[in-house]
């Protein structure tokens, strides 16, 4: 682990790297290639925070991750890290001198801060025209980050005042401009404004507090708003404050939202695309029809391009038959961390017969599964769709993707076969 007074580590955290994000990238960068369970034991720190560490600095371009399962991640090389530093500086020397005369312009606002004399770190804007000048005028003087935190409904109202068109030419000058919504059908359009002005993600779950930070000095958020207390845009209210503790609460409100969203460009096409075509399984007499259908497809298709011959990968199938099982599984279990989940997910197998499932390992999370009920029909199949279900019913409980590995093919069923589970 590097020293607390290291100067690269100290730089790190200047250019905006929470410690244990610079601690991890030092380590790949002596250290590396190592995967992410080794990155966070080694620089001791939480698994689960060291995932979250790692998925940061893969976005920014400072880990990069290799082929294999697990993945193993390698650090960008730290001269290429020092001129980036020094062309960016180059460019905020000259965004500076740009900004000169509209900086001084703003430092005889009186509406820009609170009286000096009463010694207060914060204000309140009140009233939608007033809000809505006041976040374009912060935006445009932006020199390093914007961070956005609002709900779908505020988007017609930030289009409205022109605050995607600011955010916008933000991003043009080099801001790093980061937005969570609720993205659905009713705001679609303005969704798609706010994609070309910013990383936008969609946020699955509720926001309830709407929030801005600005260059991690100053900090707005909403106390009342249309969709909530305010009878209107005249009765919306904003705290803005630049208390340090608070400029922290807001930070990480907001990257607790980004790591539980997924990129806007999934949830648009999630929404504009069509309905997914499903082929209902049954048993009995249902089956025979379901068989029967499918080859009305194949032959349908076949006739349009003019095909005698076919192939269907076998592998793809299971693999999608399993990840549905899995998520039906989901249904049935509980807890909330992956450990948990797998607890629960060794008593449904318990219950339900279908073969013994036990945690043998947690770092990395290692289990193993022995009188599988899909090993003891077909081996081959059971080496695709026992890691598939588990790896989906993971993903529908915990709400992000995990990478099941392979079993040794030489092991047979009855001896079990190990996976080791790591989120993707």
């Amino acid at each position: 682990m590097a020293r607390a007074k290291s100067g690269l580590l100290s730089q790190l955290v200047a250019h905006g790297l929470p410690e244990p994000a610079a601690r991890i990238y030092l380590l790949a960068g002596r250290e590396g290639p190592l995967t992410a369970a080794e990155l966070a034991r080694l620089t001791a720190i939480h698994r689960v925070q060291g995932y979250h560490f790692i998925r940061e600095l893969v976005e920014q371009g400072l880990l990069r991750p290799t082929g294999g399962r697990p993945k193993r991640f390698t650090a960008l090389p730290v001269e290429e890290l020092v001129d980036r530093w020094i062309a960016h500086a180059s460019e905020e020397a000259e965004q500076l001198r740009a900004a000169r005369g509209h900086l001084l312009e703003e430092a005889l606002d009186p509406s820009a801060e609170s009286s000096a004399g009463d010694g207060r770190r914060f204000i309140v804007v009140e009233g939608q025209p007033a809000i809505q000048a006041f976040l374009a005028k912060r935006f445009a003087a932006a020199r390093k980050e914007i961070l956005v935190s609002v709900t779908g409904f505020a988007l017609t109202w930030a289009v409205d005042g022109g605050i995607d068109r600011v955010l916008a030419e933000a991003k043009a000058r080099g801001v790093r401009v980061r937005l969570v919504a609720e993205i659905s059908s009713s705001n679609l359009a303005e969704a798609k404004l706010f994609s070309q002005a910013a990383e936008l993600r969609h946020s699955p779950h509720a926001i309830t507090s709407r929030s801005v930070l600005i260059d991690r000095s100053q900090a707005g958020l909403w106390v009342t708003g249309e969709e909530g207390f305010g009878a209107g845009g005249s009765a919306q209210v904003m705290f803005v404050t630049s208390d340090p503790h608070f400029l922290t609460l807001t930070r990480e409100h907001h990257l607790r939202l980004w790591a539980r969203s997924v990129p806007a460009t999934e949830r648009l096409v999630e929404l504009e695309g069509p309905p997914r075509a499903m082929i209902p399984v049954g048993r009995g007499r249902q089956m025979e029809e379901t068989f029967q259908r499918l080859k009305e497809i194949t032959e349908l298709g076949m006739n349009a391009t003019g095909m005698d011959q076919i192939s269907i990968d076998l592998s793809d199938l299971i693999e999608a038959v399993a990840a549905q099982l899995g998520h039906q599984v989901a249904e049935g279990l509980e807890g909330r961390t992956p450990e948990e989940v797998t607890r629960s997910l060794a008593d449904y197998y318990r219950r339900h017969a279908t073969g013994q499932l036990n945690i043998v390992r947690q770092e990395p999370l290692t289990v193993k599964v022995t009188n599988c009920f899909a090993c003891r029909n077909s081996p081959e199949i059971g080496r695709v769709l026992c890691p598939g279900m588990i790896g989906g019913a993971l993903e529908r409980r915990l709400g992000t993707r995990w990478d099941v590995s392979k079993p040794d093919p030489t092991r047979h069923a009855s001896r079990g076969c190990l996976f080791t589970l790591t989120p993707d």
